[in-house]
């Protein structure tokens, strides 16, 4: 058997697109033979600052959103990542383990830094270090990742080798980026070239996966569009991003192939597609959205079900950091 690890940090509200692109599949790898281990990872959201109250109440609201997708805790182990101090302390070593010129080429720093590099904070710097901690403290071998992520997977398992390497062990295993073919990936409903975000200032750029029916409704009225009718063939949405936009949103929701949308929709305006999209997107998400809000009406129960998580991440990872630090030289704790 192996073992699955995954993380999502508690920050805003989780999108559409984090639905599509990652959270539905965690639901589905659960009814495979590994273990999955899903974590909320809130030390990965200080990297950049967080108002200590939001960063609690988001961390409730994200466990309540999994928990409503279908995250089964008798199936999974689901916990916040501070819970489990062995992430922290493996995060260190590997700190002292990667080499400053492998973090410089990571470019999702630099997207997030951009000009800035001297000002944002020395744990966004080395934030794929912590990443690599998250997997190797479970011996983790299997991720689910978006092509984004797979230069982080790449660095993790160069760490793994380098720590193996440098001690003499083959201790930590190579993990293998589990590229899910059929996750979608979702774009901004204002810009068809950008991925939706969470932390988009405009709140129309996204359909929030606690979005009421009327909100859903009106955010794919408003979704930006071109002047043309739908086409007939796939390879004619190519110079349409906001059209293949849409059209990969309804496929995803509705379990349908992008040609049989289009076999279904061509020649036809967007008025008619927007009304039968939202109509597939509020039956599918609204259930979601209530659902995520009844476990949110018991805060104290949600803190349990995490507490119980940590506990049985803890029972997996701390042997494994506690052997890390061993072979590293340090004493007993």
């Amino acid at each position: 058997m192996a073992r699955i690890f995954s993380g999502i940090q508690p920050t805003g509200i989780a999108t559409l697109g984090n639905y599509l692109g990652a959270l539905r599949n965690w639901v589905a790898l659960q009814q495979g033979d590994d273990e999955c281990v899903y974590c909320l990872v809130d030390l990965h959201a200080i990297t950049t600052f967080q108002e200590p109250a939001a960063l609690r109440e988001q961390t409730r609201q994200m466990a309540a959103l999994l928990l409503a997708c279908g995250i089964d805790t008798e199936r999974s182990i689901l916990f916040h990542q501070s819970a489990v101090s062995a992430h922290a302390r493996l995060a260190w070593i590997f700190n002292c383990v990667a080499r400053m010129g492998w973090l410089k080429r990571m470019t999702q720093f630099k997207d997030k830094a951009g000009k800035h590099q001297e000002e944002v904070s020395t744990g966004l710097f080395t934030y794929p270090n912590l990443m690599a901690a998250d997997i190797h403290a479970y011996h983790a071998t299997r991720v689910p990742v978006g092509d984004d992520q797979l230069q982080h997977i790449e660095l993790a398992n160069d760490i793994a080798e380098k720590f193996n390497h440098d001690f003499g062990v083959a201790f930590f295993p190579r993990i293998e980026p589990l590229v899910l073919k059929e996750s979608a990936r979702v774009m901004s409903l204002r810009d068809g070239t950008k991925k939706m975000s969470k932390s988009d200032p405009s709140d129309m750029s996204r359909i929030n996966m606690t979005d009421t029916a009327d909100v859903i409704a009106q955010k794919i009225r408003k979704a930006k569009t071109d002047p043309e009718p739908l086409p007939e063939h796939v390879h004619d949405l190519d110079a349409r991003p906001e059209a293949r936009n849409l059209v990969g949103i309804y496929a995803a929701i509705t379990g349908h192939k992008v040609s049989e949308v289009l076999h279904r929709f061509a020649g036809s305006g967007f008025g008619p597609f927007k009304e039968a999209l939202a109509e597939a997107l509020i039956a599918h998400i609204e259930p979601i959205g209530n659902r995520t809000r009844e476990y949110l009406k018991d805060p104290t129960a949600l803190d349990r079900i995490l507490q119980e998580g940590a506990r049985k991440a803890e029972a997996i990872a701390e042997p494994i950091v506690a052997e890390a630090e061993r072979l590293v030289g340090f004493l007993p704790r």
